[in-house]
């Protein structure tokens, strides 16, 4: 692992009582001690890989312990099954045993996508144990799929348009093959150039592509990872969720963190997001009915039936309630940055994250 480590970043797999899990901290420091620390949360088809600028940025002020944590399936950490029917209760039940483990006794927690999911679960799951959130390009409270509305109205019970079965499977198949080529568009690193950044917001470096795009690969595949098993079903698109697998824990039948708004303790949220994402959007290219509504998938019911996800609009719904219930919360839109604020503007998205981590305990419940 240590060719993909940035000069000033050390590794360190530590057993805890659910698995094995590997944290990326700073050179020459013990990541486990009480006190509170500053904890990173990658997304999908990804790794703590990704952290590593951020990383390096933070510890540079020396205001703070940064880590980043790689989650089950991914990265250098034990590739445990991943149960679906739990949303991303597994994730975020391993973040609470490494949490422990570190004997911690506040994070900070920043989640990226997915990453952002598992974080919002952990909140609901332990509010007392959290300092702040930082949300970067989040999912929707509501998942990913299979939603309407800015309120996550399901548009069937069985959660038809989400889950495994709307991943591409050649795509799967370059990531089990650990292709590192840009011959395909659906090579990892074909996707990380057009999807998870903006055209032309690639950071120039070619090594630091060359660790982004490992990072991605170490992405565990089939029915218990990366992408889950996937059902069928009568409503179009033809496919459901499974019971297996990452996509499946997106799935709107089993992931609902919108009740964060009724915490009784609720710490300050930073939401940093681009306004190029085609990744999580009000029109992603990777959800089904978007893609139905502009002709790229057959047999699109129509708008009414099957408009395409408001993620945008949900997320600032549900953050909109938690600030009008005692929280706060800041939205910073980035222009012209895609899926990665953190990696297309590290500068612009350091400073953001600093502000936020730094707001004192007394500042006004209302930020936005």
């Amino acid at each position: 692992m240590t060719d993909v480590l940035l000069p000033g970043i050390a590794a360190t797999r530590l057993t805890t009582p659910r698995l094995t899990q590997s944290v990326l901290h700073p050179a020459g420091t013990d990541p486990a001690g009480p006190g509170e620390a500053v904890l990173f949360v990658h997304g999908n088809v990804s790794s703590a890989l990704f952290w590593q600028p951020t990383m390096l940025a933070l510890a540079e002020t020396g205001r703070h312990r940064v880590l980043a944590v790689d989650l089950r399936g991914y990265g250098d950490t034990d590739a445990e099954p991943i149960d679906a029917t739990r949303g991303v209760r597994d994730w975020a039940d391993d973040l609470a045993d490494l949490i422990g483990t570190l004997g911690l006794d506040r994070v900070h927690l920043v989640g990226w996508s997915m990453g952002a999911g598992v974080v919002l679960q952990y909140l609901l799951d332990a509010p007392h144990t959290v300092a702040s959130v930082a949300l970067v390009a989040p999912i929707s409270p509501y998942g990913f799929g299979g939603t309407a509305g800015p309120e996550g109205r399901r548009l069937h019970e069985d959660g038809a348009g989400s889950g495994g079965g709307a991943a591409n499977p050649e795509f799967v198949a370059a990531l089990a093959a650990g292709d590192t080529s840009a011959d395909a568009p659906t090579s990892p690193r074909s996707i990380l150039r057009a999807f998870y950044v903006a055209p032309g917001s690639l950071p120039l470096d070619p090594g630091f592509e060359d660790v982004m795009v490992a990072s991605m690969n170490s992405t565990r595949t089939g029915e218990d990872h990366y992408p889950g098993d996937a059902a069928t079903c009568e409503a179009w698109p033809g496919v459901r969720p499974g019971a297996r697998g990452v996509l499946n824990t997106m799935a709107p039948t089993v992931f609902d963190v919108s009740g964060i708004v009724d915490l009784a303790e609720k710490p300050p949220v930073l939401w940093v997001r681009g306004d190029a994402d085609q990744i999580v959007s009000d029109t992603s290219v990777f959800d089904l009915a978007f893609l139905g509504s502009v002709g790229a998938v057959p047999g699109w019911p129509g708008a009414e039936a099957c408009p395409p996800q408001p993620m945008i609009a949900q997320t600032r719904s549900v953050l909109d309630r938690y600030a009008a219930t005692g929280g706060a919360y800041r939205e910073v839109v980035l222009p012209d940055v895609g899926h990665s604020p953190h990696i297309e503007r590290p500068r612009e998205f350091t400073v953001a994250l600093l502000e936020h981590l730094d707001v004192p305990a007394e500042a006004p419940a209302n930020l936005t």
